[in-house]
């Protein structure tokens, strides 16, 4: 059984995530799609809600869809934050085939992240296109997926606002980000 990893650190879970995932599962022989949420970033700053509000947002985001799943591994504080350790903590469980989902834009700069090739080797790579970035790599297999103006700095910005995030995130994330007064 094949499975697809989607990481970030969903500072929110918007509607493009979902749209990703849903196109993975179109898209690739994998029969669920799961969500790491980052802990650690070592390319960016950190995560502006904290990991128990970001799985949270993930559990009411993800609820109605059996073929995802949460993992929290690398929020575990011992977790490096290399998606090479992530890999072959999986694997080192018995994980079946892997694919790790990314966008064209990360493609371009993997060979700058922490032991590239063992990426490559430990999952299938599988991109979703971007804009203005070269997916033409022939070992990575492409998703097709219309491009999405949704963008968490922008729903964070929203949020911050008071504005409305209707469209742009599931209406229990829009909820949960207002009861718990995140982003403000």
């Amino acid at each position: 059984m094949a499975v697809a990893l989607l990481g970030g650190t969903f500072d929110p879970v918007h509607n493009a995530h979902l749209a990703m995932a849903r196109a993975a599962l179109g898209a690739l022989p994998v029969q669920k799609v799961i969500f790491l949420p980052t802990g650690k970033t070592r390319y960016r700053g950190p995560a502006l809600a904290p990991a128990a509000d970001r799985v949270a947002m993930l559990e009411l985001a993800l609820a109605r869809e059996p073929r995802f799943e949460i993992d929290r591994r690398e929020l575990d504080p011992a977790a490096s934050g290399y998606t090479a350790d992530t890999l072959r903590s999986f694997h080192s469980q018995g994980a079946p085939e892997l694919y790790f989902l990314m966008g064209a834009d990360q493609l371009e700069k993997l060979s700058t992240w922490h032991r590239p090739d063992e990426v490559r080797r430990l999952a299938k790579l599988a991109v979703f296109a971007r804009p203005g970035h070269d997916a033409g790599d022939p070992a990575v297999a492409v998703i097709p997926m219309a491009p999405m103006a949704v963008s968490a700095s922008d729903i964070r910005s929203r949020a911050s606002r008071g504005e409305s995030l209707a469209g742009l995130v599931p209406a229990p994330v829009e909820n949960y980000i207002r009861s718990r007064g995140l982003y403000r």
